[in-house]
């Protein structure tokens, strides 16, 4: 216990010197140490060291001489002992090389067997893919062989042709011209369904049968139209129909009786006119009816002007008047679609004509000229209208009522004789006449009904200005009197006021211009009327016709609803209303309907006729012409087998099945030659050809694939549905299987054109592969062309057009056709899915690259744009799917002026496919995926690059808007992504697609 304490003791004053040592004097004293122990362990070790030697050297000096006292044999084991040290040294430096080496032997040996072990399994994924998709081949071609053997459409041969007797016998036509109709006085043998409707022309020199000489532009620009007609036949004993041209007749004609024998006496006229067609084309305003009082028999009467007596239904045709162009294109002759409302928001211009006892009846205009005056306009303002206008009219009846009275009120007018006549007797208000024409099937009316229907064209007047008061601020453009000369027409009708220029200008300012019918309620049409209607839709006024028994041309197949406000005379106290209930979406509808009117059927003489062919064509129900294709030339000459070459499988990037690899097939061509379910006539486009396939067909019941219209159908899971491994299988939607041809465009780039066809190696639903050559020379013929599956061809352009691009080849057998340039790089999974989501929207542009058209501030008009943007309303056909009926449009039916300017440029092709696309169907296009832009490494550079190249799109976009007289680009503001991108799913199924 006291060691204890006396150690505590000890420590404690330990700590008690350290606390109060300085801290210099410690740090002296550590320094002493370190300099003091050093040296004296030096000095220790030195000693040391000195005993050692001395004490080994005596050591040595013993081992010397104990070695002496070895004998030699001791010595000589050990050698021995030694040497067997030694071998045994270097016999395990021997076995531990030959260890190394087989240590570095088995080492590469593994090294290979892993190698190989992925080699293994890079294969077995490869055939393991191989095997899915020849699993879905081969499913497919065992549905496509039930298909065969349980296929419900026969493939039937087509009628044979049922060939006129050589001798007809002579048919007695009805009693009466107003009882035919095509099932009682039309011919049907003459006409199989596969006659292709063969028309026959008389030669107007050969056969002048009005005894009067044809308007010679009439008589050219008829002929020329008729003899390029794909229906026209120079054998007449094989005709549908024979075609009369007799008018417009210079001076009209003289007489009635001697066309009545020159008809009977035409050589196919067998007895009574049937399956002819008698033409009177007007081209000038004063045309008249030639058939008044002329036995026509089982004839067709084609002309302007008609009345309820002589016109029969379904059987005569009303056609508009040709005051334009023999041929061609006319949209530089139209204004432009917008703005939809104008200066004037209606017009009219007109100078009523009154015939009674051969003078003409001033009393109507100068009443309608005194309630112009400018004291009846402050007396209108003040409220006294009613009172204006109610004078004027009590004036104008009671003075005019002896001329409503008849004769005899028993006998018809037309058996008056000659002493009973009153020459103040207006019999022809019931009749199409001109002033001088004295009518022979005159009906009879009272003078209460004269006096009604007198009173119906006072009272439009009177609402019409009463309309121009009431509502200045529509700024109405009406004139009742010809300031300048005027166009008479029948009697009781209004008069064309102006020039044409004149007429022009007013129709150019207007909203809406009205159409009054003639007085006479008998005259169902009239030559100025239809000049009215003529000069209304090239002007994009918005008819407004005032009676609606006014039979308007082509009435069989045009809708006219979509472009033409028609009312009863009765209605014109509400005009107002409903004109002002029209929005501006309506009014630039209308009048773009109006516009495809006249340019398609109204614009030139070709256009009347090819409507003319079309109606009768379509009432016989006779498919038209089929559409040519454009052949196509292979580069190669005759004979010529180009090198091929095997190509390695593309390696994709994800190994995913994409779709059954299929022996290629062509889509199903003409499915609908004797169905009428589209308004062809109604739509923008060619009414006049029929095509091999639409991308407006209808669409199938749900359910009808599964219930006996199954052919060509591939469900996704046969009908249950299912994820990634049931889509890839099948191509489902809504529609047959089908394939899609590639068309790629290519100029001077041999090594990119070799390359971009062999990425399409091994591509599903591919058909074939077209190569439109546009470059000046063939070539190289050492050039390898890749083996990929499918047919390539070459094709030989006449020119270097972009145009060619959209040529209708017949070597394209699809709907579906991908247009790619050289330099586009596609994934397959990316052109998989492309061709699925057009097989959805058969009728727009579906492709990867977006662009848009911007409205410029600064100059007010359209720019083309390529930046990136929320809204797009085009995609570029560099890499697009779009259907084959387009490529007819653009080659054949769009405006020359287009293609011309495209060739100009050498540019812009694909802003004109997008152009005449959202023209036909008011749609915008569809973008899928995420590709905005291609990335050529090493390719040659682009004329897109070009700064030039965005000005001449600016340019050509402003342009391709006054060709169409409107912007047709609609926007969109979505692209398409497959439908299970980005939702998470279970690990046992699959995305439709794994990028996309």
């Amino acid at each position: 216990m006291a060691t204890c304490e006396h150690k505590n003791g000890g420590r404690a004053g330990f700590v008690h010197w350290l606390t109060r040592i300085r801290l210099t004097r410690l740090i002296g004293l550590l320094l002493t140490i370190l300099i003091i122990v050093p040296l004296v362990a030096h000095y220790y070790i030195s000693n040391l060291a000195i005993d050692g030697s001395t004490s080994n050297e005596g050591h040595r000096t013993r081992k010397i001489q104990d070695h002496d006292e070895i004998s030699n044999s001791k010595l000589l084991d050990l050698r021995f002992q030694i040497d067997d040290l030694k071998r045994i040294k270097a016999s395990v430096n021997n076995e531990l090389r030959d260890l190394e080496n087989r240590r570095l032997h088995l080492h590469n040996e593994i090294s290979s067997y892993n190698t190989h072990i992925e080699e293994l399994k890079d294969a077995y994924e490869k055939n393991q893919f191989k095997l899915e998709q020849l699993k879905v081949t081969i499913e497919n071609a065992r549905l496509e062989k039930e298909e065969i053997i349980k296929r419900s459409i026969p493939e039937v041969l087509a009628p044979k042709r049922i060939l006129p007797a050589a001798s007809e016998l002579y048919v007695t036509p009805p009693t009466t011209s107003w009882q035919c109709s095509m099932h009682t006085c039309f011919d049907y043998s003459r006409c199989p369904l596969t006659s292709g409707f063969p028309v026959y022309l008389y030669s107007v020199e050969d056969y002048p049968v009005t005894g009067s000489p044809v308007d010679t532009f009439i008589k050219l620009s008829v002929t020329q139209s008729v003899l390029s007609c794909p229906h026209y036949t120079s054998d007449p004993k094989i005709a549908c129909i024979y075609l009369v041209l007799l008018g417009d007749i210079n001076g009209g004609l003289h007489n009635a009786t001697g066309l009545e024998t020159q008809l009977h006496q035409l050589p196919y006229w067998n007895g009574d006119g049937r399956n002819h067609i008698l033409l009177n084309l007007a081209r000038y305003y004063g045309n008249k009816d030639v058939f008044d009082g002329v036995d026509t028999g089982r004839a067709i009467l084609v002309q302007s002007s008609f009345t309820d007596s002589q016109y029969r239904e379904g059987f005569d045709l009303v056609i508009p008047p040709s005051l334009g162009l023999s041929h061609g294109d006319t949209w530089d002759e139209l204004p432009p679609i917008v703005p939809a409302s104008r200066r004037h928001l209606l017009s009219f211009q007109g100078d009523y004509q009154l015939v009674m006892g051969g003078a003409r009846s001033q009393n109507l205009a100068n009443d309608i000229a005194a309630s112009q005056s400018p004291d009846s306009q402050l007396a209108n303002q003040g409220g006294q209208l009613d009172k204006v206008n109610r004078g004027a009219k009590q004036d104008f009846l009671p003075q005019n009522k002896q001329y409503f009275e008849q004769a005899d009120g028993e006998r018809p007018l037309n058996q008056l004789d000659e002493e009973d006549s009153n020459p103040n007797i207006m019999p022809h208000f019931r009749n199409l006449l001109h002033m001088d024409e004295i009518p022979q099937n005159v009906q009879r009316l009272n003078a209460v009904d004269h006096s009604s229907l007198l009173e119906v064209d006072f009272n439009i007047v009177d609402a019409l200005k009463r309309m121009q008061v009431t509502f200045p601020g529509d700024n109405f453009h009406f004139e009742f009197v010809c300031s300048k000369e005027r166009v008479i027409g029948v009697n009781g009708e209004w008069c064309l006021c102006g020039a044409d220029s004149d007429r022009r200008d007013h129709l150019h300012e207007s909203t809406f211009s009205l159409i009054i019918a003639p007085t006479n309620i008998s005259v169902v049409t009239t030559t100025l009327t239809q000049v009215r209607l003529y000069e209304a839709l090239k002007y994009g006024a918005i008819p407004v016709i005032l009676g609606d028994h006014t039979k308007l041309p082509f009435g069989d197949l045009l809708a006219w609803h979509q472009a033409v406000i028609t009312l009863p005379k009765a209605r014109i106290t509400e005009l107002y209303l409903i004109l002002r209930s029209i929005s501006d979406a309506d009014i630039l509808e209308m009048r773009r309907r109006s516009r495809m009117i006249w340019e398609t059927y109204f614009g030139t003489t070709d256009s009347i006729m090819k409507m003319l062919l079309a109606t009768f064509r379509t009432r016989l129900g006779i498919t038209a012409a089929p559409v040519k294709d454009e052949p196509t030339p292979n580069i190669f000459a005759p004979g010529f087998e180009p090198l091929r070459s095997e190509v390695a499988d593309i390696q994709l990037q994800a190994d995913e099945v994409l779709g059954p690899v299929e022996a290629p097939f062509p889509s199903v061509r003409y499915r609908r030659n004797y169905t009428r379910l589209d308004d062809w006539f109604n739509m923008a486009g060619d009414p006049f050809h029929s095509y091999p396939f639409t991308p407006f067909e209808p669409m199938m019941p749900g359910e009808a694939k599964f219930k006996g219209s199954s052919l060509g159908f591939r469900p996704i899971g046969k009908g249950e549905g299912g994820s990634g491994k049931e889509f890839s299988e099948a191509l489902g939607g809504n529609v047959p299987r089908e394939q899609f041809t590639v068309v790629i465009l290519t100029y001077e780039r041999e090594a990119v054109l070799i390359d971009a066809i062999t990425r399409l190696k091994g591509l599903p639903h591919l058909n074939k592969v077209l190569v439109v050559w546009n470059s000046p020379e063939p070539p190289a013929e050492d050039l390898h062309w890749p083996e990929i599956g499918v047919q390539v061809i070459v094709v030989r352009t006449a020119k270097n057009s972009l145009n060619n691009r959209f040529l209708p080849y017949d070597a394209i057998e699809t709907e579906a056709i991908l247009s790619i340039d050289d330099d586009a790089h596609l994934r397959h999974d990316e052109i998989i899915f492309g061709f699925r989501v057009w097989r959805e929207n058969r009728d727009r542009i579906v492709g990867f690259p977006g662009r848009f058209h911007a409205w410029n501030l600064k100059d007010q008009s359209w720019a083309y744009n390529s930046n990136y943007s929320c809204e797009l309303s085009m995609v570029l056909t560099g890499a697009a799917f779009f259907h084959k009926y387009y490529s007819y449009l653009y080659s054949y039916v769009m405006p020359q002026a287009i293609r011309d300017k495209v060739d100009e440029y050498l540019n812009c092709e694909d802003l004109a496919m997008n152009f005449l696309v959202s023209h036909i169907t008011r749609k915008p296009p569809i973008k899928v995926t995420s590709r905005w832009t291609f990335h050529c490494p090493g390719c040659p550079k682009a004329l897109s690059v070009d700064d030039s190249h965005f000005q001449e799109r600016h340019k050509c976009v402003n342009f391709f808007v006054k060709v169409y007289g409107y912007m047709p680009l609609l926007y969109t503001q979505y692209r398409v992504d497959s439908v299970l991108f980005k939702t998470r799913i279970s690990h046992n199924k699959q995305k439709c697609f794994k990028f996309i």
